[in-house]
């Protein structure tokens, strides 16, 4: 009996709630022998662990630096290695775009093109208002090659989604992006025979684009990556019983929440926006997925003293969290990114599960090391969702 299966038997519908909170990034590496978290003052935190059960999560496999999309499937309680998702589906999902099975999507950047070299892969973070502005231009200018129709959809600052709609669209195409400043244009390339047709579209949207955009410096050339057609995916309501909802600001973690079934909702540019959400919504579902960025981008940006703080800023806001009494909250996070690596990395994500239905386990600090000594010891996240439905009382036995 498969995996899914399994669930689709035993999940119950229960008026009991469950928060998840994914602080992305959290874990670190020790800066002078010690990690952001525990640098960082957290009384709450510490609190709360004290009272839960607590250990090391794995998104993947050990050893397998997880992408956001394989870290966030797993905690949702899919199978990573199952679900393949390309970024451009979840770029498109999450900025609204409609697509359908035929299309295909691909998360672009505009980026700035000089003297035969890409010298900025984001073109200044040019503001969203004249991505907007780029994209209506390139719509009006380029609307379909060879039968296949094109629409640009701005998204923040550089970002765009590409969605190509017409017959024979594949996904198997390398990225045409250099993924690094000072290389050449790189177009995309079929990875399969039958992706040879999409790949000759994309490379003449791509120079027909910078022709469009010579005079747009410096947003003057497009790149794509994540190609990706809407994939099958089964949602949360049909294989757990759950009614979710889904709280996040960028578009790639909305568009997650919404490929697995959540209703999704805009968390708004700070923490405290987020929280009051969560609270004005709490009586309408019974799962919340609450998604924190700013830890990420602070280790990406390698700026320990910053993630330290915000980790701090989130601590103040657990009282609030409980104040909801939820059956079951979880904190956690998708990945690791430690500042001193300045990216994602393979290290195991702090997890911390509350519930009146556990005993706790001797952790007194939600730290990486602390967690090591929690009852959970290390495990997979794709067995997280099932602790948390089984702590909220919504698994029915299994078997005879």
């Amino acid at each position: 009996m498969e995996r899914e299966e399994i669930f689709k038997e035993i999940a119950i519908k229960t008026d009991s709630k469950i928060i998840l909170i994914v602080i992305d990034g959290l874990g670190g590496l020790p800066s002078n022998g010690k990690t952001e978290l525990e640098v960082a003052k957290t009384p709450n935190l510490d609190r709360l662990a004290q009272k839960s059960i607590c250990g090391l999560s794995d998104p993947v496999f050990m050893g397998i630096t997880p992408g956001s999309g394989p870290a966030h499937l797993a905690l949702f309680g899919y199978d990573p290695t199952k679900y393949i998702l390309g970024r451009g589906i979840l770029e498109a999902l999450g900025i609204g775009v409609e697509v359908r099975e035929k299309d295909m999507v691909a998360r672009g950047n505009f980026a700035t093109f000089k003297d035969g070299m890409i010298i900025d892969r984001r073109a200044g973070r040019i503001p969203t208002e004249k991505n907007k502005e780029i994209c209506k231009l390139l719509n009006q200018n380029i609307k379909e090659i060879e039968n296949i129709k094109i629409t640009l959809y701005p998204g923040k600052e550089h970002r765009f989604v590409l969605k190509l709609e017409g017959d024979n669209l594949s996904d198997y195409l390398t990225d045409a992006d250099p993924q690094k400043e000072n290389l050449p244009i790189k177009y995309t390339s079929p990875l399969k025979k039958e992706a040879e047709f999409t790949a000759r579209i994309v490379n003449k949207f791509m120079d027909k684009a910078m022709e469009v955009l010579k005079d747009s410096y410096p947003a003057n050339a497009v790149l794509l990556r994540g190609f990706s057609k809407l994939p099958k995916i089964p949602n949360m309501q049909e294989l757990f019983k759950l009614n979710p909802l889904g709280l996040a600001n960028y578009p790639m973690y909305k568009g997650l929440a919404r490929l697995v079934g959540m209703k999704v909702l805009d968390s708004g540019q700070d923490i405290e926006s987020g929280f009051k959400i969560l609270k004005d919504n709490y009586p309408d579902y019974d799962f919340f997925y609450f998604h924190i960025k700013k830890t990420d981008s602070y280790g990406e940006d390698g700026n320990f003293k910053e993630k330290v703080r915000y980790i701090e800023k989130i601590d103040k806001f657990i009282p609030d969290v409980l104040s909801l009494n939820p059956d079951v909250l979880v904190i956690t996070s998708d990945h690791s990114t430690p500042s001193l690596l300045k990216s994602h990395s393979w290290h195991p994500n702090p997890f911390l599960l509350y519930s009146k239905n556990l005993i706790p386990d001797k952790v007194q600090k939600f730290t990486e090391l602390e967690c090591a000594q929690g009852m959970l010891g290390r495990f997979q996240a794709i067995n997280a969702l099932p602790l948390m439905l089984a702590h909220a009382l919504k698994l029915k036995k299994f078997g005879a």
